[in-house]
């Protein structure tokens, strides 16, 4: 069956381990595009460092940001759907962080808020460099009026190893999930990558078999498996893997590329 939708990860999925979206892929994404591929990226990141990517390729439509907790329209940047977070049950998980020295951000749909943005370590700073993005400091939660869209913990994976298990003992008002090494992320119990792209597709009349995902890691899984054609990259972990209908190469060998040549260009 023809591929109508591509749902596509950024990181380590779209770009190179460098951030880099190649001129191979991108020329690729608007091939498919013009044989009538609708090409939505699925992304960790909020709309607005993940917008740019598909204006840089002259795409319009739609993105699916902070793991799915945002659906945002490209051209006019309105949110069309938000899975939003209770904000009062991160308090224990913000008393974590602050006593346990980890790094955690609050993400509203556009806005990304740290405790201390002008004293951020260098690693953290560097972090949000490579992903475009521009902390600002965090408010009294009284005066917090957007919706809240996801909760982030940052550190070295080690640290992130132990905050995980941790938490996975509590009782989790939200869905958690890992989008990276380095990453933890708490969200609506509801919402998945999987979630948003599933009414997505409804909203336009296009079946799961008449979808591709790609994605490299566990955030990833829940619209690899709703997808009819998932694809994971070959630096995926093994479960990612597993979890995919097939394999293609590396995000630092265009993977991305290789696939829509053979499941979408050359059908």
């Amino acid at each position: 069956m023809t591929i109508k939708l591509i749902a596509l990860d950024v990181d380590g999925t779209l770009l190179n381990d460098h951030h880099e979206l190649t001129e191979m892929t991108q020329e690729t994404l608007i091939r498919a595009s013009r044989q009538g591929a609708e090409i939505v990226l699925c992304s960790g990141r909020g709309p607005a460092n993940t917008i740019p990517f598909m204006e840089q390729m002259g795409l319009d439509g739609y993105v699916i940001t902070h793991n799915g907790a945002v659906t945002a329209q490209v051209q006019t940047r309105e949110v069309v759907h938000h899975f939003a977070m209770d904000g009062q049950g991160l308090e224990p998980f913000i008393t974590y962080c602050r006593t346990q020295g980890v790094h955690f951000d609050i993400n509203t749909a556009f806005g990304l808020y740290v405790d201390q943005p002008e004293g951020l370590e260098l690693q953290v700073r560097e972090m949000y460099q490579n992903f475009m993005a521009e902390p600002l400091k965090l408010p009294q939660w009284a005066d917090m009026t957007e919706p809240l869209a996801k909760f982030t913990a940052f550190g070295p994976i080690e640290q992130m190893n132990a905050v995980q298990q941790e938490w996975s003992t509590w009782n989790l008002p939200y869905y958690m999930t890992r989008s990276g090494d380095f990453f933890i992320d708490l969200m609506h119990p509801e919402a998945s990558k999987g979630a948003a792209l599933k009414r997505l597709a409804e909203a336009k009349g296009i079946l799961p078999s008449e979808i591709m995902a790609v994605g490299n890691y566990y955030n990833d899984i829940t619209m690899l498996t709703f997808a009819g054609k998932g694809v994971a990259m070959d630096n995926s972990p093994e479960e990612v893997k597993a979890a995919a209908d097939e394999v293609t190469l590396s995000n630092n060998d265009q993977g991305v590329a290789h696939a829509i040549q053979k499941y979408v260009l050359s059908v």
